[in-house]
C-alpha cells in the first residue's frame, strides 16, 4: 500500500475534519479549573481548563464572552461548554467554548459578589455620599413598572400619608435586557428637569434573575450621580440588590418605601396640636413671670417715694465724699512727711551747713575752687566764703611755698 503524503496544513485540516465529524465532541461539558485567564482587546476570552493531572486549551469569542453574567478568573472551578476542533496554524486542538458556568454557586450569585466588591472599593457604599431625604417633599418620582402591583400600593400609601404631595409615574420596564438602560433614563430625566424631592425606584420581589435590572452596574452609578435623593425599593425583606447598597435610602418593600419618603400627616397634625399646647403653656409661664417681676418693682419704695431713691443716693454720695476727702487728706499727711524726711537729708548735705561750723571756700579770680594749696601762688587774689558773707584777700605765702624755700635753704 503506498503512503500518503500530507503537508503540515493538510495533516491539521485532516484532524479538524476528523474531531468536527465526531457528534460527542461537537457539543460537550467539561469540568476544571480556570489558568491563565486573559481577555484580548478583540474582545475574545483565552484561558486553560485543568484538573490534577492534564490541561486544555480553550477560547471564547466575543460574541459568546459578552453573554457572561459574571467575571471569569484563574483558580475559579467551572464547567464550560463548547465543541472541540484544531486550530490548523498551530496544530493544536482546543475546545471552543460557548458558555462558562462557575461550580457550587450560580453566576447570577457570583456576578453579584464580583460587582459588590467593585463598587466597593470604588466608595459608591459610603455612607458620607448619601443624601438626606427631605423631611415634606412636595414632589415624588416613582421610577417604576406601571403594569405591577408595587406601583398601586406605593401611590395609595402616599396619598393616604401625605395627600398635598404631588406623584410623577416615570414607568420602565424592570425585568430584561431593556430594563436597565430604561431605568437609568429616567434618573437622568428625574435630575435634569428636577421633576422630583425624592426618588422611589423599585418593584416587587421574585427570583435573583428578576431582580437582576437592580444588580446592573449602570443603574448602580446612575443612583449614586443622582442629586436627588433615592430610595431602593425592590423585592421584599430578604431580597438585597446592588441598588440597594448605592441608594441613599433602602426600603425593604416598595410599601415601606413609601413610608419612608413622606410623613403620616394624621402624625403631624397631632405633633402640632401639641406643640401649639406646650407653646400656649410656655407663653402662659412667661407672662405669669412677667407679671411677678412687675409687680414686685411696683412694690418697690422707689416706685411708691420717688423721692426716697433720690435721699438715698444723697446719703451714699455724702458717705462717699467724706472718704475721698479721708483718703485725700491721709495722702497729703504722707506727702508732707516724705518731703520732711528729703529736705533734712538735703539739708544735711548742704555745703552751708559746713560753713556755719566755722569753714570757708575760697575761690580763685576765675571763680573756680581752690582745693590745694600748691594750686596758689603768692601774689594771687581770692574770695573767701563764709556762712554770713564773703571776703577778698591777697596770697603772701603758702605753706607749699615754705616748704620749698626751706628745702633750698632759705634761697
Amino acid at each position: 500500500m503506498e503512503r500518503q503524503t500530507f503537508t503540515v496544513t493538510e495533516l491539521n485540516e485532516r484532524i479538524k475534519g476528523l474531531l468536527e465529524m465526531d457528534p460527542a465532541l461537537a457539543d460537550v461539558c467539561v469540568q476544571g479549573e480556570l489558568s491563565n485567564y486573559k481577555i484580548y482587546p478583540s474582545g475574545h476570552h483565552y484561558f486553560t481548563l485543568k484538573d490534577s493531572e492534564s490541561s486544555l486549551r480553550c477560547v471564547m469569542f466575543r460574541s459568546s464572552a459578552s453573554k457572561l453574567r459574571f467575571r471569569p478568573e484563574s483558580g475559579m472551578g467551572v464547567t464550560a461548554f463548547g465543541r472541540v476542533s484544531v486550530f490548523p496554524r498551530d496544530g493544536a486542538y482546543q475546545l471552543y467554548c460557548s458558555s462558562l458556568v462557575p461550580e457550587g454557586t450560580g453566576d447570577l450569585q457570583i456576578a453579584f459578589e464580583q460587582l459588590k466588591v467593585k463598587l466597593s472599593q470604588e466608595g459608591l457604599f459610603d455612607e458620607g455620599h448619601k443624601k438626606p431625604l427631605p423631611r415634606f417633599p412636595g414632589r415624588i418620582a416613582i421610577i417604576t413598572s406601571s403594569a405591577g402591583a408595587a406601583v398601586h400600593d406605593m401611590i395609595r400609601i402616599l396619598g393616604r400619608r401625605w395627600p398635598r404631595c404631588k406623584v410623577l409615574l416615570l414607568p420602565v420596564r424592570v425585568q430584561g435586557v431593556e430594563a436597565p438602560p430604561e431605568i437609568v433614563g429616567a434618573i437622568r430625566y428625574a435630575n435634569e428637569f428636577k421633576v422630583a424631592d425624592v426618588i422611589i425606584t423599585g418593584r416587587g420581589g421574585g427570583s435573583i434573575e428578576d431582580l437582576w435590572a437592580f444588580n446592573d452596574e449602570r443603574v448602580a452609578r446612575a443612583i449614586y450621580a443622582s442629586e436627588i435623593p433615592v430610595i431602593s425599593a425592590v423585592g421584599h425583606e430578604p431580597d438585597v440588590t446592588i441598588a440597594d447598597y448605592v441608594a441613599d435610602r433602602r426600603a425593604s418593600t416598595p410599601s415601606n418605601a413609601a413610608e419612608i419618603a413622606v410623613p403620616d400627616w394624621r402624625e403631624m397634625s397631632e405633633l402640632l396640636q401639641s406643640l401649639q399646647i406646650r407653646a400656649g403653656q410656655a407663653m402662659t409661664g412667661r407672662l405669669k413671670g412677667y407679671a411677678q417681676r412687675l409687680e414686685a418693682i411696683r412694690s418697690q419704695r422707689v416706685m411708691t417715694d420717688p423721692s426716697a431713691h433720690l435721699d438715698n443716693r444723697r446719703l451714699e454720695l455724702d458717705r462717699m465724699r467724706d472718704r475721698l476727702t479721708a483718703a485725700q487728706e491721709t495722702r497729703l499727711a504722707a506727702g508732707k512727711q516724705r518731703y520732711v524726711r528729703l529736705a533734712a537729708s538735703l539739708d544735711a548735705m548742704s555745703p552751708l551747713r559746713v560753713l556755719a561750723r566755722g569753714y570757708a571756700i575760697a575761690s580763685d579770680s576765675r571763680g573756680q575752687t581752690v582745693r590745694r594749696a600748691g594750686a596758689l601762688t603768692p601774689g594771687d587774689r581770692l574770695e573767701l566764703r563764709f556762712a554770713d558773707g564773703r571776703a577778698r584777700c591777697l596770697v603772701e605765702s603758702t605753706a607749699a611755698e615754705q616748704e620749698r624755700r626751706f628745702l633750698n635753704g632759705g634761697k
